[in-house]
């Protein structure tokens, strides 16, 4: 009984940082500026946010040794990668497009999972991630190479493969680490690496602007996207990213309620399809950490 408690909670938990990381396509679509520059100030409140976390809860900073801030380093480059290149295509589609074609990275964190770790591949998270493109598919319009809703998707597409190696490069460090720590160190990464482009765009953020981005700063990303790192310790890279599947949903629903943008009949069918999976997922999960399978 206490072990079917705790694996609740720890669904719990992964479904409050779904939620609150899916907030970012709305916001993502709502901010006026260019990608680069939102992401930047992003980070900067992030560092902010999370710096007065770490510092009330007066938890250490400290990294053991030169390989682990090597790895963390690298996975703050692949989060800001994924960051622009998914705001780009919210950018260039909607909100629905936009997250939906970023939520290939369930199929591509499953098949490069087994050769970070030297793992057997999971061929139930494969199924699963198919089906998942399947509820894709019905959720997207007729692409065109040459609209802005087809490099909407192909920016989504590239922002997926960065997340999933960034996920997975976090699995291996979410043990040893506070999830706190690992997200502040990799917004001073993404920062520094973005600090050039406001010499490059010109912008004027209106109140609106800066108001979406404390949110975004704050709640999507100190809180969220913390939650989330945590999870790993909990679920497997593959079966977190598979059970966050739900998170179009939920940003789609955003994008109805604040910005107006209804989804078509398809995106019904596409969206029940990537519900099953995150349900048959959370069942798998749970019958593994019962029989001391993670």
């Amino acid at each position: 009984m206490k072990i079917k408690n705790q694996h609740l909670t720890h669904i719990f938990e992964l479904n409050i940082a779904v939620l609150l990381i899916s907030t970012s396509g709305v916001l993502g679509r709502y901010i006026s500026m260019p990608p680069p520059i939102t992401i930047w100030w992003r980070c900067i409140f992030a560092v902010f946010f999370l710096g007065l976390f770490v510092w009330y809860k007066k938890i250490d900073l400290k990294i053991a040794s030169k390989k682990d801030l090597t790895t963390i380093i690298f996975a703050g480059f692949f989060m800001g990668a994924h960051w622009v290149t998914y705001f780009y295509a919210l950018h260039l589609s909607n909100v629905a497009i936009g997250m939906l074609s970023l939520f290939t990275y369930p199929v591509i964190t499953a098949l490069l999972e087994p050769l970070f770790f030297k793992t057997t591949l999971n061929k139930m998270h494969v199924l699963l991630g198919v089906i998942v493109l399947i509820g894709i598919y019905f959720l997207t319009p007729e692409f065109n190479i040459e609209n802005n809703y087809t490099q909407g998707v192909l920016f989504g597409l590239i922002s997926a493969v960065f997340y999933a190696i960034r996920n997975i490069l976090m699995k291996k460090k979410v043990v040893k680490y506070n999830g706190s720590v690992l997200m502040f160190y990799q917004m001073i990464v993404i920062s520094a690496v973005l600090w050039p482009v406001l010499f490059i765009f010109e912008v004027s953020p209106s109140i609106n602007d800066w108001s979406a981005l404390l949110i975004l700063a704050f709640l999507t990303t100190s809180v969220g996207h913390t939650l989330f790192v945590m999870s790993f310790k909990n679920f497997s890279v593959s079966t977190a990213s598979i059970m966050s599947s739900v998170q179009p949903i939920y940003g789609i629903l955003f994008g109805m309620f604040f910005l107006g943008e209804i989804p078509a009949s398809k995106t019904i069918i596409g969206g029940i399809l990537i519900i099953s999976t995150v349900v048959i997922e959370s069942y798998q999960s749970h019958k593994n950490i019962k029989n001391g399978i993670l």
